[in-house]
């Protein structure tokens, strides 16, 4: 089969058009004919070798995390799916490998696809929407009535946190530029912040909750919007060491992962505030629950370009460049 894959870890490393065997199906395994692929800029960080410290691969690997296709052969053990199901999902780590023409997944990663979305609609929505669920709701709590900032809100991970937000009765802050303030807005944001003209930190305060995904710089600004008691959880670093407990890491890895997340962790402690690191992980009820959402129109997805199979390499790109509104996608069939 065809697959794009990456040959050693290297930051903007080129990804190779590759023919790689069909992988192996277990009995717990569907086999997907992969239709489309979305991009994340957790593919680019993967290639760059950012995590490999925690999340090592041995190239050569097949990269990609967001999936919708067709169940071509099923395990002798698989109870949830058929051949002939349509489903989407984000692999579990160490099981990545979307930009292809099939990928073997667990069943336990798997949700049936929104009936109202194509694939590449749906492809758009795994990580970005688990990510977000995992933090406003499962850590977050977020509830009815409480404030949340969420930044750069048209992104991919803004653009669906901002809805589901508002589903659950938040009041939503958001930065972006003001060529997207009408998108935002559309989407439900009650605050909208021009980053290029404006400082959010002058303008909120007394938020409940910040979802962050910026650098150190915004992390450090983002605190003092807080109320007391506020958490602010972050997808973009740095890792602390729950995370490392979590992940069942070494001594050395904890550590430095406290050495890493000192400085907030202490900011945070003297503001009495809650500091956590978010790494997303895959979950088919979780997603399912997603589809529920998406089939009663509270969230839709958002496509910012569609490209082909063979422009994989040209989409990763498109996504590290930050100018994408939503999501990007390959269209492998």
């Amino acid at each position: 089969m065809k697959a794009f894959v990456v040959d050693r870890y290297k930051k903007n490393g080129p990804l190779r058009l590759a023919d790689v065997p069909e992988p192996p199906v277990g009995d717990h395994d569907l086999l997907v004919q992969v239709h489309a692929a979305g991009l994340n800029l957790l593919d680019s960080k993967i290639r760059d070798g950012e995590f490999k410290m925690f999340l090592p691969y041995k190239p050569p690997f097949v990269l990609g995390h967001d999936v919708a296709g067709v169940v071509v052969r099923a395990g002798a053990q698989v109870k949830r799916f058929k051949v002939g199901d349509e489903i989407y999902c984000r692999p579990r780590d160490h099981r990545i490998g979307t930009f292809a023409e099939f990928i073997a997944i667990h069943e336990d990663d798997v949700a049936l696809k929104p009936r109202n979305l194509t694939m590449t609609e749906a492809a758009s929505i795994p990580l970005v929407g688990l990510t977000v669920w995992q933090a406003l709701v499962e850590r977050g709590k977020l509830k009815a009535g409480q404030k949340v900032f969420i930044q750069a809100g048209s992104g991919g991970v803004g653009t669906f946190a901002i809805q589901l937000a508002k589903h659950l009765g938040a009041k939503v802050a958001t930065t972006t530029s003001a060529a997207n303030a009408a998108l935002v807005r559309s989407l439900g944001a009650d605050v909208i912040i021009d980053y290029k003209t404006q400082a959010f930190e002058n303008v909120l305060s007394d938020y409940d909750l910040v979802l962050h995904s910026q650098d150190a710089e915004t992390l450090n600004k983002s605190l003092t919007v807080l109320k007391a008691g506020g958490q602010l959880i972050s997808i973009s670093g740095p890792p602390d060491p729950a995370f490392a407990a979590a992940l069942k890491l070494n001594g050395m890895m904890k550590l430095l992962f406290s050495f890493l997340s000192r400085g907030v962790r202490k900011n945070t402690r003297r503001l009495g505030l809650h500091y956590a690191f978010l790494f997303m992980r895959a979950e088919s009820q979780q997603l399912a629950q997603i589809t529920k959402l998406i089939e009663a129109q509270v969230i839709k997805p958002v496509v910012d370009k569609v490209f082909a199979f063979e422009q994989t390499a040209e989409a990763l790109a498109y996504v590290e460049t930050g100018r994408a509104k939503g999501k990007v996608v390959v269209s492998v069939r």
